[in-house]
């Protein structure tokens, strides 16, 4: 009876291996502030991207898809949680601790909360982060490494401990697949990208490339080029290892391009985690035609760049210009692309979207989506598109509102995707049925902050 069940665990073993071996591996490149119009296969007029234009054309550009908000952090949790950045009372980006007490937030993201690099991991993939992590700030040096959130490996800034040279993002993901690859293991990577966040960070070789440009619009492209080359450095690395048609690619951004309220001089800045560089007087990014920008809740604020990639999976030079995908979606898709069966106890905000990336798009949604943001209102005169601070997409309808509800909008997001035609006035019912899940979905959400998400700094 031993000899039988020793031979029974061993083909199991032997089949687990096969299919860990066989397992796509997943690229998701996630860069920050990187507006929909922001690519020259977007039609940008002077900004070159070759390399993510490469994307494009072998896999699907997915027009519809949206971040679960309109700033750094509470997006990037979504992503690795599948949960709405509101449960984790993450509704704004991490400050240092004075801040993130007075909004009423954690100092980091919860280690323990359900994490897409763990799940992957406990499934067979090799994890590594390399880039922007934001989801504690540097200025906390007690919050947790991202090695405490699930990764095997990990080199990045705007987290504790020592800060990754910015540009070194894509030298460190080609090491990782080479060693992944050589280990004979699946591999997931966030490959989170600075570019083009401020401070700008510009090389005198990208420069030269844009010199018939004026100084503001050269610093721009210049450092969306320097980013573009990277990314093409990780798929050059694919193509070599002949990794490229078992490796699901991914291109999108955190949330859309910011922009200063005001007209802003061109000066050098510093942060304490990248560095000097120029400051939002170099901010020229476009949302291809949407409302609003960063900190929005419209889609110019929201919408952003989706472009996968997986030869003989994905449809190649491809538009989906239907399909409503979501940040939150991100964590169930990829793990039904891994064959990584979640946990019975965890519930996502989101769904798994495998058919849509396989070509089957569809407007219709499972789930509703939510956001929550703190925007001021009346609606400042230099930010009109800011003002709001629930939003709600159910089927085909998004609906928008200040923070007491005594106004509001309602599109048809389906048909309506740039949000041109606010219809509440023919659709009382359809507004009054979307107000009242916004108010059950409150009703979901923590009051404040748990776990042990709070840095020792809070008790002095």
């Amino acid at each position: 009876m031993k000899n039988v069940l020793l031979t029974i665990l061993g083909i199991c073993f032997a089949a687990s291996h096969a299919s860990a071996a066989t397992a796509p591996n997943i690229v998701f490149i996630f860069a920050d502030d990187w507006g929909w119009g922001d690519l020259s296969c977007h039609g940008h007029p002077y900004v070159k991207t070759p390399n993510i234009d490469r994307l494009a054309r072998e896999g699907t550009d997915f027009h519809r898809f949206s971040v679960a908000s309109g700033v750094c952090s509470p997006s990037r949790t979504s992503v690795m949680t599948g949960h709405f950045p509101a449960r984790y009372n993450i509704d704004g980006h991490f400050a240092w601790v004075p801040s993130n007490a007075k909004r009423n937030m954690p100092d980091w993201l919860d280690p323990e909360a359900p994490l897409l690099p763990r799940f992957l991991k406990a499934g067979g993939y090799t994890t590594a982060h390399f880039g922007k992590w934001h989801l504690s700030n540097n200025m906390i040096p007690d919050s947790p490494l991202p090695s405490a959130y699930g990764y095997d490996v990990y080199g990045a800034f705007n987290c504790a401990g020592e800060q990754m040279p910015v540009h070194e993002d894509s030298r460190h993901a080609n090491a990782f697949i080479e060693q992944s690859h050589q280990a004979g293991k699946p591999f997931f990577i966030n490959l989170w990208l600075h570019e083009p966040h401020t401070p700008f960070h510009t090389v005198p070789k990208y420069q030269w490339r844009f010199r018939e440009l004026e100084e503001r619009d050269n610093i721009y492209a210049s450092v969306l080029s320097h980013a573009d080359d990277r990314i093409g450095e990780v798929l050059d690395t694919l193509d070599r290892l002949e990794l490229t048609d078992n490796t699901l690619v991914i291109f999108s951004s955190d949330n859309g391009p910011a922009r200063a309220s005001r007209p802003a001089e061109l000066t050098l800045t510093y942060d304490s985690a990248t560095g000097a560089g120029y400051g939002i007087g170099a901010s020229l990014g476009i949302t291809g035609g949407r409302k609003g920008y960063k900190a929005s809740l419209f889609q110019g604020g929201i919408g952003v760049p989706f472009i996968a990639r997986w030869p003989g999976k994905i449809a190649a030079d491809k538009v989906d210009d239907t399909s409503l995908i979501s940040a939150v979606d991100l964590l169930p898709t990829f793990c039904e692309i891994g064959g990584v069966e979640l946990p019975a106890s965890y519930a996502p905000d989101g769904q798994s979207q495998v058919a849509a990336l396989l070509g089957k798009a569809t407007s219709k949604r499972e789930k509703p989506l939510f956001w929550k943001f703190d925007s001021p209102w009346p609606a400042r005169e230099s930010q009109p598109y800011h003002w709001v601070s629930y939003a709600i997409v159910d089927e085909n309808w998004k609906l928008v509102t200040n923070r007491d509800y005594s106004y509001l909008e309602l599109f048809d997001i389906a048909a309506d995707s740039y949000e041109k035609n606010d219809v509440k006035a023919k659709n009382p019912e359809v507004v009054e049925r979307l107000l009242g899940k916004i108010a059950k979905w409150k009703t979901t959400l923590p009051a404040n902050p748990t776990g042990n998400v709070f840095s020792t700094e809070r008790s002095r």
